[in-house]
């Protein structure tokens, strides 16, 4: 293993920060990038890939990683200093309210430009040209904040890779995912070791966010060349539950379904498991497009009125919210059926206040699909 330590630019005197990375194996064959608590509060992954770690120590040990595998298990350390009367608010940067999982530099038409006219009938060495001019566009993108160069430092370590997994979890949830329609096919084993009933596609998503920073620059130059395009980059992000869900057993079970998983791609040469005995029919795919965010119109006490994990069925009550002082009862009721896979962790609503999502089957967004 080799332990790397790429430095941020500095925001103050007297301040410094680092993002490191722990790499095993060799440069020669596949390569997976994995990191964690993008959005700094979100623990369950940092617990996870700190598990990885120590596997993926002794498979190297034992001569079982064929490939290289990069691994981050705190990839913001600016949002994991951010804390405000002992709560930690680590998905927006304090000094702009950016996003940390928003933003990320879109390379496609510098890439475009410095491989049109250069590519060939091998697919090998056209994927070793697109590689090379991604490679260039993220070294060319200027930075000069704190929060930039973290984002250019991580995408750096991603951007010739052949699987990017982002490890991130939600307020109270299930098991879910997030991928491209373009990488879904080569990522849903993951998923399936996973346990994921709750897997959300999307090409465009809105907000530039990491993990389809890299996959989508493939996916585009597919649609612009056709069949020489090589598909070199499938990416998944994974919320693994909720922010409480911090424990051996959880993250035991999050890094070996991981490294089943690269079992499965060969990365790892020791006997890959069979997938797991879920139901094909609970590893499926739905539209971004189709989850339902229901948000409170008022302020009040919150109660859950839904279980996690529960079908749903248009018109059913989810959520109410109270006001002890009016008396007034606002119900929140779905509009679709589908499964209820995230709730918030507040107990207090304010008006306008994200309350759950309900993963359903028919379009009713569209443009930025991350928003809340």
């Amino acid at each position: 293993m080799k332990h790397i330590k790429s430095p941020l630019i500095s925001p103050s005197l007297g301040t410094s920060r680092v993002i490191d990375s722990f790499h095993f194996g060799s440069v020669d064959g596949p390569k997976v990038y994995l990191q964690a608590s993008l959005h700094a509060d979100e623990i369950p992954g940092m617990l996870a890939a700190w598990k990885l770690k120590q596997q993926l120590t002794v498979l190297e040990q034992q001569g079982h990683i064929q490939g290289e595998i990069i691994l981050v298990p705190v990839a913001n350390p600016i949002g994991l200093n951010q804390h405000l009367m002992d709560i930690p608010l680590g998905r927006y940067e304090l000094e702009n309210g950016f996003n940390f999982n928003r933003g990320y530099a879109d390379t496609f038409e510098q890439v475009k430009n410095l491989i049109d006219g250069k590519l060939g009938k091998d697919l090998a060495e056209n994927r070793q040209l697109i590689r090379s001019a991604i490679r260039q566009a993220v070294n060319d993108w200027y930075v000069d904040t704190e929060f930039h160069s973290m984002q250019k430092t991580l995408l750096s370590l991603c951007c010739d890779a052949d699987y990017i997994i982002d490890m991130h979890c939600d307020f109270e949830a299930i098991q879910h995912t997030y991928s491209t329609h373009y990488s879904w096919d080569s990522v849903k084993p993951l998923a399936h070791y996973l346990g994921s009933q709750v897997n959300m596609l999307a090409d465009e998503t809105g907000g530039n966010p990491f993990d389809s920073s890299i996959d989508m620059v493939w996916k585009r130059l597919t649609d612009c060349y056709g069949d020489i395009i090589p598909k070199a980059c499938q990416a998944i992000t994974l919320e693994l539950c909720g922010q409480n869900d911090v424990s051996h057993e959880k993250s035991d079970h999050d890094a070996n379904a991981i490294l089943n998983f690269l079992r499965s791609i060969h990365l790892i040469t020791d006997t890959p498991p069979a997938l797991p005995s879920y139901p094909e029919s609970n590893i499926q795919a739905k539209l971004l497009a189709a989850v339902e965010p229901l948000k409170s119109q008022t302020s009040g006490v919150v109660v859950q009125c839904a279980d996690l994990d529960s079908h749903i069925v248009a018109g059913q009550l989810i959520a109410e919210i109270i006001d002890p002082i009016s008396d007034n009862v606002e119900q929140i009721r779905a509009k679709q059926s589908g499964i209820l896979f995230s709730f918030t962790m507040r107990k207090t609503a304010t008006a306008g206040m994200l309350v759950a999502h309900i993963a359903g089957d028919d379009v009713i967004r569209s443009g930025y699909l991350l928003a809340p």
